[in-house]
């Protein structure tokens, strides 16, 4: 965070000061957690369901940090404030104002928020001090987290945009207003919370109403839901996608042996070859997304491809491929899972594995409503018509998947329907064999992480390729 006075946070945040001096300077990082804390910081003390970080303020100062914001006295140097949560989202804002020179590109979408946002990132890093999130830190407070790690120096701040709700991003994009508003797609995520494809359309839509005059809007051309934000936005709108009107397009699209795609990448201002290092044909619209907002940041095409090609995934547990020593390929895309890009990792999998056996290891995907039985189905007789050799359905809200892959007369596959996590190991320990490709994938309340981890530790993994 930029070097402020107590005085000035509270001011900004609109609370009092309490046992702090108000020339005392907070120039560290803003943190949640005491264990973070750093020579000058601003611990904030959140009330959690677990835990109250009041009660940790103590620890907090005694580490060295400078106030805490709080809402009530700890019994040192403290800004109070009426919801730390809301006073975080003004003091992001206010730091925000402060740094003219920092352009905002915001990403949200129902798929492909976090690796689209981890590839913008290393994109306009190339043209100087880059801040983004770590993993998907894309909610009310770590929006503001990542805002106020920006400083003097930051020359892009990358952010993600999550919603479970109408106005969820209009907050967030009130925390943060973005130059660059980027939207990839609308889809079934979190179809329990919203109740159909329109509402989820009228919240990401929210992401380039929030735009001024001058800014820049980028599309999806191929979701008609996405394009149709067109008229929604005071800014330029730049499109992406496969199709022939879309203003940065890849044609000549191709995979690798290993899912890695080709092609080449097509703007208004020229065209140049790009070689991804991600895994799957779905990395192409994630790619060209980054690409478009590279674009309006400043960066030549030529420059985007060579940064595209040399980009890296950057967030934990999503496609990512490691090969045992004994030839077996994990792929770990545990992160997270809803039937979009349940489908296209699925895909992958059949690819990478032409010639070898695979398996797949899904779970719940969760939030989708009264749709969740027939969107598992939907995914087991996709799984099935895929060719897998071997299908583990883990936990009892996943279970649709095994009766949908059941439904396919010409599988000849093998359907597992296991209770959790042990047993999903135990179920995969008799069945790989070297050379096999396995797929693991779920929400985050499957935890199936722990799938991959265990596959990884026997034996000794060496990472991917």
């Amino acid at each position: 965070m930029i070097p402020l006075p107590l005085s000035t946070i509270a001011e900004i945040t609109g609370g009092t000061l309490d046992g702090a001096p108000p020339d005392a300077v907070a120039g560290g990082p803003v943190v949640i957690d005491s264990r973070a804390v750093e020579p000058g910081s601003l611990f904030a003390a959140f009330r959690g369901e677990r835990a109250d970080g009041h009660e940790f303020a103590a620890a907090a100062l005694a580490a060295g940090a400078a106030a805490v914001l709080a809402q009530r006295p700890v019994g040192g140097p403290a800004v109070l404030v009426g919801d730390v949560q809301e006073a975080l989202g003004r003091l992001a804002r206010g730091v925000l104002e402060r740094l003219p020179d920092t352009t905002v590109v915001a990403v949200t979408g129902s798929a492909g928020k976090t690796s689209t946002k981890d590839l913008i990132a290393q994109l306009v890093g190339r043209a100087g001090p880059t801040v983004w999130p770590p993993g998907s830190f894309n909610n009310e407070i770590g929006l503001p987290l990542t805002v106020l790690r920006a400083d003097a120096a930051t020359r892009h701040l990358v952010l993600e945009m999550g919603a479970r709700g109408v106005g969820h991003i209009a907050y967030l994009t009130g925390i943060a207003r973005p130059d660059v508003g980027v939207v990839l797609n609308v889809g079934t995520a979190h179809m329990g919370e919203f109740g159909s494809r329109e509402a989820i359309a009228k919240a990401k839509g929210e992401m380039v109403e929030a735009l001024l005059p001058g800014g820049t809007a980028v599309l999806n051309a191929d979701d008609p839901l996405v394009s149709a934000m067109a008229s929604r936005t005071a800014g330029e709108v730049v499109t992406f996608g496969r199709s022939d009107g879309a203003a940065v397009r890849a044609v000549d699209e191709t995979l690798d042996e290993q899912g890695r795609a080709r092609f080449t990448l097509v703007t208004p201002e020229g065209s140049a070859p790009v070689a991804l290092r991600l895994y799957g044909s779905h990395a192409v619209a994630n790619a060209l997304a980054a690409a478009a907002a590279a674009r309006a940041a400043g960066l030549p095409v030529d420059e985007v491809a060579a940064g595209l090609s040399e980009a890296e995934p950057a967030s934990r547990w999503r496609m990512e491929v490691t090969e045992r020593a004994d030839g077996v390929t994990v792929v770990n895309d545990a992160y997270n899972a809803n039937p979009d890009s349940t489908r296209a990792a699925i895909d992958v999998l059949a690819h990478m594995a032409r010639g070898r056996r695979a398996y797949a290891v899904l779970g719940e995907m969760a939030e989708l409503g009264g749709s969740s039985a027939a969107e598992h189905a939907s995914i087991g007789r996709h799984a099935a018509r895929s060719g897998l050799d071997g299908l583990v359905v883990v936990g009892a809200n996943a279970a649709a998947m095994a009766e949908g892959a059941a439904e396919v007369a010409s599988w000849t596959g093998e359907c597992v329907q296991v209770d959790d996590v042990g047993a999903a190991v135990a179920a995969l320990s008799g069945r790989l064999g070297p050379q096999d490709v396995v797929l693991v994938k779920g929400s985050r309340v499957a935890g199936l992480e722990r799938v991959a981890e265990a596959l990884l530790a026997a034996p000794d993994g060496r990472a991917g390729r």
